[in-house]
């Protein structure tokens, strides 16, 4: 099993790089994990409409490349499905038993993701309501990844 982190950025605060550095070696038991980091557009304030358009088809274009035919796609999006950390767990082991050797989340920019992006997803997810900065939002996922395996494999994690 696979799993495969395709994101626009780096994470900057060494706090959050710790805890993807914990999250990491914690999954190492169950898959292997790969970051696919691209980079990211600078994205002023005062961009125009147009302006953040080509931004994010910029970005999209560079998490397309990562992205192999073949694996079912995740994206992070607001507007996402919402699910318990059980439902999560479920969903992720459907997945595979589906023969899906890679699972692909895709993390967009601070504009969000192009529609060509979105459109290659297999699914939506919502990790929150909230905007959450990236380098959080990357160990929330990470974490969440961590407690499905866990609960599948029928192993104790704190609530």
């Amino acid at each position: 099993m696979k799993i495969k982190i395709a994101c626009v950025g780096k994470v900057k605060d060494a706090f959050y790089r710790d805890a993807v550095a914990e999250y990491a070696k914690r999954l190492s038991r169950f898959c292997t994990l790969e970051i696919a980091e691209v980079s990211d557009e600078k994205a002023p304030e005062t961009l125009s409409a147009a302006e953040e358009t080509q931004v994010m088809e910029r970005e999209g274009e560079r998490l397309l490349a990562r992205i192999l035919p073949g694996e079912f796609v995740v994206c992070l999006a607001i507007d996402g499905k919402r699910f318990t950390s059980e439902q999560f767990a479920k969903t992720l082991q459907a997945t595979f038993d589906r023969s899906f050797s890679c699972i692909t989340f895709v993390i967009g920019g601070s504009l969000g993701l192009s529609p060509a992006v979105a459109s290659r997803a297999d699914l939506l997810l919502s990790v929150s309501d909230m905007t959450l900065p990236h380098g959080l939002c990357r160990v929330v996922l990470l974490e969440q990844i961590y407690r499905a395996f866990k609960i599948n494999a029928r192993e104790p994690y704190h609530k």
